[in-house]
């Protein structure tokens, strides 16, 4: 082999067929990102699921009857719906004991506990306190109304008072301030929702003895 020759070959790139050239892993890379593509008709599926909505507690509605309940009370026993047969019956459900609102609320009932006894209605106060917070709150402020117990939420939410709250821009589960007239002939003559505190009490006599 001449010298001319022998240059040539040396300079000569053989291509290796096990590596690919540049225009075969363009192809590649086209084929991987269809692949990735949903089928015709197909939702793209998204990165992360949104959480799903806060329960809503179904309103209670005035003309039906009124949820049953057993629940324990301060100072021991317990108490139910059915201890007020034929008698008129009003139920506030506070957010929580010994709070400034909820305290002026129960202050505000048992000040005019005569009044409400005297037109044939008796009245209870229903938070999810422990029983031992309710005496607590009972002693401190001297309050003569029974107060019941609802850990389990079972009765706040039959009776629409548990449900969605906002404070400062966040959205939780809480007890909604709402107040519950029975009549006597066990069903619900009227709802407050979202109560005010400052003259709601007598705002419920006044109904109380209109019935």
């Amino acid at each position: 082999m001449s010298k001319k020759t022998r240059k040539k070959s040396s300079n000569t790139v053989v291509s290796d067929p096990a590596r690919p050239t540049a225009a075969s892993r363009t192809r590649a890379a086209r084929k991987d990102a269809s692949s990735s593509l949903p089928a015709t008709g197909e939702k793209p599926k998204s990165r992360s699921a949104a959480p799903p909505p806060m329960s809503r507690t179904p309103s209670l509605v005035e003309g039906s009857r009124a949820p049953s309940f057993t629940l324990p009370r301060d100072g021991g026993g317990r108490v139910s719906l059915a201890d007020f047969a034929g008698k008129k019956l009003v139920i506030f459900f506070y957010p929580r004991a010994n709070t400034p609102g909820c305290t002026r609320e129960a202050m505000d009932f048992t000040r005019l506990a005569k009044e409400f006894a005297a037109c044939g209605t008796t009245v209870l106060g229903v938070s999810a306190d422990p029983v031992k917070t309710q005496e607590s709150f009972r002693t401190k402020h001297k309050l003569t109304i029974p107060l019941i117990s609802d850990e389990t939420h079972e009765m706040l939410e039959a009776y629409g008072a548990w449900g969605e709250k906002s404070m400062y821009g966040k959205v939780f589960l809480g007890i909604i301030r709402t107040t519950v007239l029975v009549a006597a002939d066990g069903r619900i003559a009227r709802i407050w929702r979202r109560v005010k505190v400052d003259g709601h009490a007598e705002q419920v006599l006044a109904t109380a003895r209109g019935l």
